[in-house]
């Protein structure tokens, strides 16, 4: 797969975007945490009636979460609001709301961008992926392991609740970089697992357990989903290090995800995913309007839709041959035939 060839005046275009507004943050935080505080309490004040008036809520509120942390997330690439100060002010308090730690997971993420499809680099901020070659040389324990990992209970239900509660919880990058990180992360917890607790001792624990929970297990799946559907589709982009291009992994390697409006809405236009990696310093308020007046971008992209979205799920091993995802189906059709 050659990397892709694109005039810098094009790319440079992209800048003009980056620039933030205080009106439209302001305006994004009242429409965002207004109705994510009221349906908690409708939530809350619901389960005395019934806790299928409570899940429905939580369903809707999962999506106004999600919009919560792409706040967080806009403001961890230091964008959204241009004071430094306020703009990490707005992402702690997000990332008490989404319990994802707000400085650790920033630089997590920093590392996901500017490595995004390196086969070197698949544990940090990454959706764990063997190649056809990892797995055929895999014993069968650790086939096993990684069929179970990649099954869908797993990857779209247990693993996004793992992740949130109880992965963001631990310091488990070894890297220099993030030693300063690590007492941030404690402190983190600290400050989380005393907010709970005064919330529960004042709210009562059923309650406050049982509707901020259904919130933020609903707000993990839907997250997982994203980000599995923005970067496992089938022609995505991963390369060694020796031949990694960062614009051909932003623009092919990430999907633009087209949903209805009030979907794009929910979730900070996140799915033009494809102009968030080609210039992660444009604030999810400007995206749509740099896609709409980048529409040459889209040629080099996969546009997916909801439905077509839901194939990837499939996906498992990436097929260096081909430069494709594959199923376990196709691999062991390939497998049966010789071809591996």
């Amino acid at each position: 797969m050659e990397n892709i060839k694109i005039d810098k005046s094009l790319i440079k275009g992209f800048n003009k975007f980056t620039q933030t507004n205080k009106s439209k943050a302001i305006i994004q935080l009242l429409n965002t945490f207004l109705p994510f505080i009221g349906i908690w309490i409708l939530m809350y004040i619901s389960l005395d009636y019934s806790y299928w008036i409570t899940f429905f809520l939580g369903i809707i509120n999962s999506f106004f979460l999600v919009r919560i942390f792409i706040i967080q997330h806009d403001c961890g690439h230091r964008t959204f609001l241009s004071n430094n100060i306020a703009r990490d002010t707005v992402g702690y308090i997000c990332s008490l709301f989404s319990t994802i730690p707000y400085h650790y997971w920033a630089k997590s993420h920093h590392i996901h961008h500017s490595h995004n499809g390196q086969l070197e680099v698949r544990d940090i901020g990454d959706i764990n992926t063997l190649t056809v070659k990892e797995y055929k040389e895999s014993s069968k324990w650790q086939r096993f392991g990684y069929r179970v990992y990649r099954s869908f209970p797993v990857m779209f239900v247990l693993g996004p609740v793992y992740y949130v509660l109880i992965h963001n919880r631990l310091a488990m990058i070894q890297m220099d970089i993030f030693k300063n990180e690590k007492w941030r992360l404690y402190l983190n917890n600290v400050v989380l697992l005393t907010l709970f607790i005064t919330l529960g001792y004042w709210l009562g624990w059923y309650k406050f357990l049982m509707t901020h929970f259904t919130i933020i297990v609903m707000f993990s799946i839907v997250a997982i989903w994203f980000f599995y559907v923005q970067h496992q589709h089938e022609e995505a982009y991963k390369q060694w290090k020796d031949k990694w291009d960062y614009l051909t992994a932003a623009i092919r390697g990430s999907t633009y995800y087209k949903l209805p409006v009030v979907f794009n809405w929910l979730t900070g236009n996140i799915g033009i995913h494809h102009i968030h990696h080609l210039n992660p310093a444009i604030p999810n308020y400007n995206l749509k309007e740099a896609l709409s007046q980048n529409q040459w971008i889209n040629q080099y992209t996969t546009i997916l839709t909801f439905w077509k979205s839901l194939k990837l799920a499939s996906n498992k091993l990436w097929d260096e041959a081909s430069q494709r995802m594959i199923t376990f189906k196709e691999y062991y059709e390939m497998e049966a035939r010789g071809a591996i």
